[in-house]
């Protein structure tokens, strides 16, 4: 049986008198890609950050690779191997896609980012970079400003950067926001040949993006997890259907 990389046990999290996460239990294997869905405000992007560090959960623990990581600093888990993408993109319009992507390397490495033009000189950093660039097509753009990019470039842009941080669990926070008819297809594409390199934990709105890429599914509504299983297995669980997928698919 594959041994699970991430583990939560008994999460909580509240904003006052909203429950964002109540008493979630998850675990997700190495090597597999596990999607979170639900409804929005379900606690989706709150779980998320509470995994990479962003947000302090008031009860329960987070265990990644053996180590237990509930109040490490972002900064530590992206040392272990946490990478993260953004439901909104955080890349930096005003360097091009390969100082963006030279930048989260130098990170790895433990340098700051005030420091960026000794991370654009360095051979080895754009070395990384330029891999990075490759991996999710954008090789032929690595010269262009991220603010010139398309928006389904710059969603690329974003996983690149999350991959030059060397993760071992890829956090993808809804990569296929904003896709258009031609992005999507491209970045379904590209996701599933990550799979086979990268454990992946996706949130997801698209369900056509979801159901071709997850091994398995967790189903949040309202701060609880109430499926997970194969994606057979939750298109036809009667409470899933009830809850949200009635409406989703």
């Amino acid at each position: 049986m594959l041994k699970p990389l991430l583990r939560l046990e008994d999460l909580r999290k509240s904003f006052g008198s909203l429950q964002v996460a109540d008493a979630i239990n998850l675990a997700v294997l190495a090597g597999e890609t596990h999607a979170i869905i639900g409804p929005n405000g379900a606690g989706k992007t709150s779980l998320i950050n509470q995994i990479c560090g962003a947000l302090v959960p008031d009860g329960g623990r987070i265990t990644f690779a053996d180590r237990d990581v509930t109040h490490l600093s972002i900064a530590a888990r992206a040392q272990l191997g946490l990478g993260r993408s953004f439901q909104i993109t955080q890349v930096l319009p005003g360097f091009t896609a390969l100082e963006n992507v030279a930048l989260a390397a130098q990170a790895r490495a433990g340098s700051s980012f005030r420091f960026w033009r000794p991370a654009a000189a360095e051979v080895a950093l754009n070395r990384i970079a330029a891999r990075s660039l490759e991996l999710v097509e954008l090789a032929a753009r690595a010269h262009i400003l991220a603010g010139s990019l398309s928006h389904g470039e710059r969603r690329r842009l974003e996983i690149a950067i999350a991959l030059a941080h060397a993760p071992k669990l890829l956090l993808l926070d809804e990569p296929m926001a904003g896709a258009g008819i031609e992005d999507a297809p491209r970045l379904v594409a590209l996701l599933q040949g990550l799979k086979s390199h990268y454990t992946v934990l996706l949130v997801e709105h698209d369900m056509q993006a979801v159901f071709a890429l997850a091994d398995r599914i967790s189903v949040l509504v309202a701060g609880r997890i109430i499926a997970t299983g194969n994606p057979q297995q939750v298109r036809a669980d009667p409470a899933v259907r009830a809850a949200y997928l009635g409406e989703a698919v």
